[in-house]
């Protein structure tokens, strides 16, 4: 009985954790509409939406059933963000105008691309029980979450070295936030270490995000 309903409340967490990553994903739209209209990316970084990508394609490996049993949730909204991201970042490399930049956005690219599939073979041809393959894709995953997470601190950084917030989109900071608190319930309630350690630091750099908000919106 406590099983299933620990189940039925983890499946309503995912559900409540679904809709808010989809709003994380689609939360920088504003910022790709200006973008559009200025057709530049002014000041604006590529980085979290480079990481939010290598981030999402990890995590779709991790919740493949023969990776990861009964991870549906992880797989549905991950494989969604996949498709947002590469959508940003078509569009900030179009807008792009600097060259260089254009430059190292494609070799981020090839260089994710590269290390997935390279992934996905040895994890596939290696290991052969999803204990195994769990475990292995599950520390990469908490990497990238982590980094996906921590790539606003360069705009952090320029927050408080400017003392303006106009490149610091307080919906993205929110939804991460929001993000990260919903994932960390549904790892906790069937206990997913891979899931709630970086989901926890998530939180604490998506606090960090809206204080800043806070001290420097005018």
């Amino acid at each position: 009985m406590v099983s299933a309903q620990s189940n039925l409340i983890r499946n309503i967490v995912a559900i409540i954790g679904n809709g808010i990553a989809l709003c994380l994903f689609l939360s920088p739209t504003p910022t790709f509409i200006q973008i559009v209209k200025k057709k530049s990316t002014e000041e604006y970084s590529p980085v979290p939406y480079l990481a939010t990508l290598i981030n999402c394609l990890v995590w779709v490996l991790y919740g493949l059933p023969m990776v990861h049993p009964h991870n549906t949730p992880v797989l549905t909204i991950n494989g969604t963000g996949i498709i947002i991201e590469v959508v940003f970042i078509t569009i900030f490399f179009v807008y792009c105008g600097r060259q260089k930049q254009r430059l190292v956005i494609a070799a981020v690219l090839a260089g994710e691309t590269v290390f997935v599939a390279v992934l996905t073979v040895l994890v596939f041809t290696l290991q052969h029980t999803t204990k195994e393959r769990s475990l292995s894709v599950g520390i990469i995953c908490c990497v990238f979450n982590v980094m996906m997470y921590a790539s606003p601190l360069s705009v952090m950084k320029m927050v408080i070295k400017t003392k303006s917030v106009e490149f610091m989109p307080f919906w993205l900071s929110l939804a991460a936030f929001l993000n990260a608190g919903v994932w960390t319930v549904y790892a906790l309630i069937q206990f997913d270490p891979f899931i709630a350690i970086p989901n926890g630091i998530g939180c604490v750099f998506g606090l960090a995000q809206l204080i800043l908000y806070a001290a420097y919106y005018k």
